[in-house]
Protein backbone atom coordinates (compact mmCIF):
# COMPACT_ATOMS: atom_id res chain seq x y z
CA UNK A 1 0.00 0.00 0.00
CA UNK A 2 0.97 3.63 -0.39
CA UNK A 3 1.25 5.59 2.82
CA UNK A 4 2.64 8.85 4.15
CA UNK A 5 5.15 8.38 6.94
CA UNK A 6 7.84 10.06 8.99
CA UNK A 7 10.75 8.68 11.02
CA UNK A 8 11.98 11.92 12.58
CA UNK A 9 10.31 15.06 13.88
CA UNK A 10 10.29 18.48 12.28
CA UNK A 11 8.74 20.54 9.48
CA UNK A 12 6.23 18.62 7.36
CA UNK A 13 8.07 19.17 4.09
CA UNK A 14 11.30 17.86 5.63
CA UNK A 15 10.12 14.69 7.37
CA UNK A 16 7.01 13.43 5.54
CA UNK A 17 7.39 11.13 2.55
CA UNK A 18 5.30 8.67 0.55
CA UNK A 19 6.36 5.05 1.02
CA UNK A 20 5.30 1.61 -0.19
CA UNK A 21 4.45 -0.83 2.59
CA UNK A 22 2.84 -4.28 2.78
CA UNK A 23 -0.92 -4.24 3.13
CA UNK A 24 -1.77 -4.66 6.83
CA UNK A 25 -3.49 -7.81 8.08
CA UNK A 26 -6.25 -7.46 10.68
CA UNK A 27 -5.57 -9.20 13.97
CA UNK A 28 -8.16 -10.65 16.35
CA UNK A 29 -10.96 -8.17 16.95
CA UNK A 30 -9.77 -5.87 14.17
CA UNK A 31 -11.08 -4.68 10.82
CA UNK A 32 -9.07 -3.57 7.80
CA UNK A 33 -10.45 -0.42 6.22
CA UNK A 34 -9.73 0.63 2.66
CA UNK A 35 -9.48 4.34 3.27
CA UNK A 36 -11.06 6.95 1.05
CA UNK A 37 -10.24 9.97 3.22
CA UNK A 38 -8.07 10.94 6.17
CA UNK A 39 -8.69 13.83 8.55
CA UNK A 40 -5.82 16.17 9.46
CA UNK A 41 -6.19 17.49 13.00
CA UNK A 42 -4.04 19.95 14.98
CA UNK A 43 -2.93 17.12 17.28
CA UNK A 44 -1.63 15.21 14.25
CA UNK A 45 0.60 18.04 13.10
CA UNK A 46 1.81 18.76 16.64
CA UNK A 47 2.79 15.10 17.08
CA UNK A 48 4.80 15.25 13.85
CA UNK A 49 6.48 18.57 14.57
CA UNK A 50 8.00 17.79 17.96
CA UNK A 51 9.21 14.57 19.58
CA UNK A 52 6.31 13.36 21.66
CA UNK A 53 4.47 10.15 22.49
CA UNK A 54 5.37 9.03 18.94
CA UNK A 55 9.10 9.00 19.74
CA UNK A 56 8.83 5.33 20.76
CA UNK A 57 8.14 4.31 17.14
CA UNK A 58 10.70 4.00 14.35
CA UNK A 59 8.21 5.00 11.66
CA UNK A 60 4.82 6.67 12.02
CA UNK A 61 1.93 6.80 9.59
CA UNK A 62 0.09 9.88 10.91
CA UNK A 63 -3.55 10.79 11.57
CA UNK A 64 -6.15 9.50 13.95
CA UNK A 65 -9.29 9.95 11.83
CA UNK A 66 -10.45 8.59 8.50
CA UNK A 67 -13.26 6.96 6.56
CA UNK A 68 -13.62 4.16 4.05
CA UNK A 69 -14.89 0.63 3.55
CA UNK A 70 -14.19 -2.51 5.56
CA UNK A 71 -12.66 -5.09 3.29
CA UNK A 72 -11.35 -7.70 5.75
CA UNK A 73 -11.94 -8.68 9.38
CA UNK A 74 -9.92 -10.54 11.98
CA UNK A 75 -10.97 -13.40 14.22
CA UNK A 76 -13.95 -12.58 16.40
CA UNK A 77 -15.41 -9.95 14.08
CA UNK A 78 -18.64 -10.64 12.20
CA UNK A 79 -17.84 -11.16 8.50
CA UNK A 80 -21.09 -9.36 7.72
CA UNK A 81 -19.17 -6.14 8.39
CA UNK A 82 -17.15 -6.61 5.19
CA UNK A 83 -18.28 -4.01 2.69
CA UNK A 84 -19.60 -1.61 5.35
CA UNK A 85 -18.92 2.10 5.03
CA UNK A 86 -17.30 3.33 8.25
CA UNK A 87 -15.58 6.24 9.92
CA UNK A 88 -12.40 5.59 11.86
CA UNK A 89 -11.06 7.17 15.04
CA UNK A 90 -8.11 6.61 17.43
CA UNK A 91 -6.14 4.98 14.61
CA UNK A 92 -2.78 6.46 15.62
CA UNK A 93 -3.31 6.72 19.36
CA UNK A 94 -0.66 4.60 21.10
CA UNK A 95 0.01 2.96 17.73
CA UNK A 96 2.33 3.74 14.81
CA UNK A 97 -0.18 3.17 12.00
CA UNK A 98 -2.65 5.97 11.27
CA UNK A 99 -5.02 6.83 8.43
CA UNK A 100 -2.66 8.62 6.03
CA UNK A 101 -2.49 5.45 3.98
CA UNK A 102 -4.52 3.33 1.61
CA UNK A 103 -5.38 0.85 4.38
CA UNK A 104 -5.51 0.77 8.16
CA UNK A 105 -6.32 -1.95 10.69
CA UNK A 106 -8.07 -0.86 13.88
CA UNK A 107 -10.10 -2.48 16.64
CA UNK A 108 -13.62 -3.02 15.32
CA UNK A 109 -15.13 -0.58 17.82
CA UNK A 110 -12.95 2.18 16.36
CA UNK A 111 -14.78 1.86 13.02
CA UNK A 112 -18.49 2.66 13.50
CA UNK A 113 -20.88 2.63 10.56
CA UNK A 114 -21.06 5.81 8.49
CA UNK A 115 -24.62 7.00 7.80
CA UNK A 116 -25.67 6.74 4.17
CA UNK A 117 -26.18 10.50 3.84
CA UNK A 118 -22.59 11.30 4.88
CA UNK A 119 -19.73 11.05 2.41
CA UNK A 120 -16.25 9.80 3.25
CA UNK A 121 -14.79 13.30 3.56
CA UNK A 122 -17.30 14.09 6.28
CA UNK A 123 -16.60 10.75 7.94
CA UNK A 124 -12.90 11.60 8.12
CA UNK A 125 -13.72 14.71 10.18
CA UNK A 126 -15.71 13.05 12.95
CA UNK A 127 -13.30 11.23 15.26
CA UNK A 128 -11.44 13.89 17.20
CA UNK A 129 -13.62 16.97 16.51
CA UNK A 130 -17.14 15.55 16.75
CA UNK A 131 -16.49 13.14 19.63
CA UNK A 132 -14.71 15.90 21.55
CA UNK A 133 -17.64 18.25 21.00
CA UNK A 134 -20.10 15.54 22.07
CA UNK A 135 -18.26 14.85 25.30
CA UNK A 136 -17.84 18.55 26.16
CA UNK A 137 -21.53 19.24 25.58
CA UNK A 138 -23.10 16.16 27.16
CA UNK A 139 -20.82 15.33 30.13
CA UNK A 140 -21.82 16.11 33.74
CA UNK A 141 -25.55 16.41 33.12
CA UNK A 142 -25.52 18.03 29.70
CA UNK A 143 -26.75 21.46 28.63
CA UNK A 144 -30.49 21.09 28.01
CA UNK A 145 -32.20 24.46 28.61
CA UNK A 146 -28.91 25.94 29.82
CA UNK A 147 -26.50 28.60 28.61
CA UNK A 148 -23.17 27.69 27.00
CA UNK A 149 -20.07 29.57 25.90
CA UNK A 150 -18.06 27.81 23.20
CA UNK A 151 -14.52 29.16 22.92
CA UNK A 152 -13.16 29.09 19.38
CA UNK A 153 -16.62 28.74 17.85
CA UNK A 154 -15.39 28.63 14.24
CA UNK A 155 -12.92 25.81 14.82
CA UNK A 156 -13.67 22.19 14.02
CA UNK A 157 -14.62 21.23 17.61
CA UNK A 158 -16.33 24.53 18.31
CA UNK A 159 -18.41 24.34 15.13
CA UNK A 160 -19.73 20.91 16.12
CA UNK A 161 -20.20 21.93 19.76
CA UNK A 162 -22.40 24.90 18.82
CA UNK A 163 -24.65 22.67 16.72
CA UNK A 164 -24.89 19.96 19.37
CA UNK A 165 -25.61 22.40 22.19
CA UNK A 166 -28.35 24.05 20.15
CA UNK A 167 -29.94 20.69 19.37
CA UNK A 168 -29.84 19.97 23.11
CA UNK A 169 -31.91 23.10 23.71
CA UNK A 170 -29.16 25.40 25.00
CA UNK A 171 -28.63 29.08 24.39
CA UNK A 172 -25.17 29.32 22.89
CA UNK A 173 -22.56 32.05 22.68
CA UNK A 174 -19.19 31.69 20.97
CA UNK A 175 -15.86 33.47 21.03
CA UNK A 176 -14.25 34.30 17.68
CA UNK A 177 -11.41 36.44 16.36
CA UNK A 178 -12.78 37.90 13.12
CA UNK A 179 -16.02 38.83 11.36
CA UNK A 180 -15.57 35.82 9.05
CA UNK A 181 -15.37 33.46 12.02
CA UNK A 182 -18.34 35.18 13.65
CA UNK A 183 -20.42 34.49 10.54
CA UNK A 184 -19.40 30.81 10.63
CA UNK A 185 -20.34 30.48 14.31
CA UNK A 186 -23.69 32.18 13.78
CA UNK A 187 -24.42 29.94 10.80
CA UNK A 188 -23.78 26.94 13.07
CA UNK A 189 -26.42 28.28 15.45
CA UNK A 190 -24.68 30.61 17.90
CA UNK A 191 -27.11 33.10 19.40
CA UNK A 192 -24.33 35.68 19.75
CA UNK A 193 -20.60 35.91 19.12
CA UNK A 194 -17.88 37.68 21.10
CA UNK A 195 -14.63 38.88 19.53
CA UNK A 196 -12.14 37.99 22.25
CA UNK A 197 -9.50 40.24 20.70
CA UNK A 198 -11.57 43.40 21.08
CA UNK A 199 -14.18 42.60 23.75
CA UNK A 200 -14.08 41.67 27.43
CA UNK A 201 -15.45 38.11 27.24
CA UNK A 202 -16.71 37.93 30.82
CA UNK A 203 -18.39 41.33 30.68
CA UNK A 204 -20.03 40.59 27.36
CA UNK A 205 -21.33 37.22 28.60
CA UNK A 206 -22.83 38.85 31.68
CA UNK A 207 -24.47 41.44 29.44
CA UNK A 208 -25.96 38.67 27.29
CA UNK A 209 -27.21 36.70 30.31
CA UNK A 210 -28.68 39.46 32.44
CA UNK A 211 -25.67 39.45 34.75
CA UNK A 212 -25.80 35.72 35.50
CA UNK A 213 -23.05 34.18 33.38
CA UNK A 214 -23.22 30.85 31.55
CA UNK A 215 -23.77 27.36 32.92
CA UNK A 216 -20.94 25.83 30.90
CA UNK A 217 -17.83 26.82 28.99
CA UNK A 218 -16.60 24.45 26.28
CA UNK A 219 -12.93 25.25 26.62
CA UNK A 220 -10.45 25.10 23.75
CA UNK A 221 -7.45 26.65 25.54
CA UNK A 222 -7.54 26.64 29.32
CA UNK A 223 -4.04 28.13 29.55
CA UNK A 224 -5.05 31.17 27.54
CA UNK A 225 -8.64 31.49 28.70
CA UNK A 226 -8.73 30.46 32.37
CA UNK A 227 -9.38 33.97 33.69
CA UNK A 228 -11.94 35.05 31.09
CA UNK A 229 -13.78 31.72 31.09
CA UNK A 230 -14.06 31.70 34.90
CA UNK A 231 -15.32 35.27 34.68
CA UNK A 232 -17.98 34.14 32.19
CA UNK A 233 -19.27 31.25 34.34
CA UNK A 234 -22.17 31.57 36.73
CA UNK A 235 -21.90 30.10 40.26
CA UNK A 236 -22.02 26.30 40.04
CA UNK A 237 -20.96 26.34 36.40
CA UNK A 238 -18.80 23.83 34.59
CA UNK A 239 -15.56 24.25 32.66
CA UNK A 240 -15.49 21.40 30.12
CA UNK A 241 -11.81 21.46 29.18
CA UNK A 242 -10.47 19.58 26.17
CA UNK A 243 -7.43 21.62 25.19
CA UNK A 244 -4.57 23.88 26.22
CA UNK A 245 -1.87 25.64 24.24
CA UNK A 246 0.55 25.16 27.15
CA UNK A 247 1.41 22.05 29.14
CA UNK A 248 1.25 24.02 32.40
CA UNK A 249 -0.89 26.99 33.34
CA UNK A 250 -2.17 29.03 36.29
CA UNK A 251 -5.85 29.16 37.21
CA UNK A 252 -7.25 31.88 39.49
CA UNK A 253 -8.17 30.01 42.67
CA UNK A 254 -10.48 32.40 44.52
CA UNK A 255 -12.89 33.07 41.63
CA UNK A 256 -13.14 29.33 41.00
CA UNK A 257 -13.78 28.28 44.58
CA UNK A 258 -16.10 31.15 45.45
CA UNK A 259 -18.23 30.25 42.43
CA UNK A 260 -18.13 26.51 43.21
CA UNK A 261 -16.90 25.87 39.68
CA UNK A 262 -16.44 22.32 38.38
CA UNK A 263 -13.42 21.90 36.09
CA UNK A 264 -13.88 18.72 34.04
CA UNK A 265 -10.82 17.77 31.99
CA UNK A 266 -10.86 15.03 29.34
CA UNK A 267 -9.00 13.80 26.27
CA UNK A 268 -11.03 12.22 23.51
CA UNK A 269 -8.55 9.38 22.94
CA UNK A 270 -9.10 8.05 26.46
CA UNK A 271 -12.88 7.89 26.56
CA UNK A 272 -14.15 4.63 28.04
CA UNK A 273 -15.57 1.99 25.69
CA UNK A 274 -19.08 2.88 26.84
CA UNK A 275 -18.45 6.59 26.23
CA UNK A 276 -17.08 5.84 22.76
CA UNK A 277 -20.17 3.80 21.90
CA UNK A 278 -22.49 6.50 23.21
CA UNK A 279 -20.58 9.24 21.41
CA UNK A 280 -20.51 7.42 18.07
CA UNK A 281 -24.23 6.65 18.36
CA UNK A 282 -24.99 10.30 19.12
CA UNK A 283 -22.89 11.61 16.24
CA UNK A 284 -24.41 9.09 13.81
CA UNK A 285 -27.93 9.93 14.94
CA UNK A 286 -27.41 13.65 14.37
CA UNK A 287 -25.75 12.98 11.02
CA UNK A 288 -28.56 10.70 9.86
CA UNK A 289 -31.12 13.37 10.76
CA UNK A 290 -29.19 16.04 8.88
CA UNK A 291 -28.53 17.94 12.11
CA UNK A 292 -24.74 17.95 12.03
CA UNK A 293 -22.93 19.96 9.39
CA UNK A 294 -19.22 19.69 8.68
CA UNK A 295 -17.21 22.61 7.37
CA UNK A 296 -14.45 21.26 5.14
CA UNK A 297 -12.05 24.09 4.41
CA UNK A 298 -9.44 22.32 2.26
CA UNK A 299 -8.79 18.97 0.57
CA UNK A 300 -5.48 17.56 -0.59
CA UNK A 301 -4.28 14.35 -2.20
CA UNK A 302 -2.14 11.93 -0.19
CA UNK A 303 0.92 13.08 -2.16
CA UNK A 304 0.31 16.62 -0.87
CA UNK A 305 0.19 15.72 2.81
CA UNK A 306 2.94 18.21 3.68
CA UNK A 307 0.78 21.00 2.25
CA UNK A 308 -2.19 19.73 4.26
CA UNK A 309 -0.15 19.85 7.47
CA UNK A 310 1.07 23.34 6.60
CA UNK A 311 -2.52 24.46 6.06
CA UNK A 312 -3.46 23.31 9.56
CA UNK A 313 -0.35 24.79 11.15
CA UNK A 314 -0.88 28.17 9.49
CA UNK A 315 -3.96 28.87 11.60
CA UNK A 316 -5.53 30.52 8.58
CA UNK A 317 -7.61 27.53 7.47
CA UNK A 318 -11.06 27.81 9.04
CA UNK A 319 -12.56 24.35 9.19
CA UNK A 320 -11.50 20.76 8.68
CA UNK A 321 -8.65 19.66 6.41
CA UNK A 322 -9.00 16.33 4.58
CA UNK A 323 -6.72 14.09 2.55
CA UNK A 324 -8.41 12.31 -0.37
CA UNK A 325 -6.78 8.88 -0.64
CA UNK A 326 -6.88 6.91 -3.89
CA UNK A 327 -6.79 3.33 -2.65
CA UNK A 328 -5.84 0.77 -5.29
Amino acid sequence: MRAAAYSSFGPAADVLSIVELPDPVPGPGEVRVRLAASGVNPSDVKARAVSSRNAVYKRIIPHSDGAGTIEAVGDGVDKARIGARVWVFNAQWKRAEGTAAEFVCVPAEFAPALPANADFAVGACLGIPALTAWRAVTMNGGVSRRTVLVTGGAGAVGHYAIQMAKHEGAKVFATVSSPEKAAIAREAGADATIDYRTEDVGARVRELTGGEGVDRVVELDIAGNAKSSLDALKPGGTLAVYGSNKAEFAMPFMPAIVKNVTAAFFIVYELTPAQRRDGAAYVNSRLAMGQLKTRIAARFSLDRIAEAHAAVESGKTIGNVVLDIDAR
